[in-house]
């Protein structure tokens, strides 16, 4: 929506009135901003912790390490060997943990 930046700025009796006006608004209204939520429906939706998943199949094929791959013995994630920052008594580690 355009905004008219030549009309006449309203007074601070106007704005005042305005925001008295519009807290019994917010007042009328809160009454009517109550969600009715049914607690079984919500917990549908949710997976527990110790859920069964004993029936599930990963569809992710895992490959080992790779030739050309090392693991970091800080954060133990698989990185290529361009990440390698260094070398300590034969610990590697990338560049994220240096």
């Amino acid at each position: 929506m355009a905004t008219d930046y030549d009309s006449p700025r309203k007074t601070e009796e106007d704005m005042s009135e305005d925001s008295l006006q519009e807290l019994q608004a917010r007042r009328v209204d809160k009454g009517t901003s109550t969600i009715d939520v049914d607690p079984d429906e919500v917990a549908e939706g949710m997976e527990l912790p110790g859920a069964d998943l004993s029936g599930e199949e990963l569809a992710v094929r895992v490959l080992p390490r790779q030739a050309d791959e090392f693991t970091c013995s800080r954060c133990f994630l698989v990185h290529h060997r361009s990440q390698l920052a260094e070398e300590r008594k034969g610990q590697l580690v990338c560049k994220e943990c240096v």
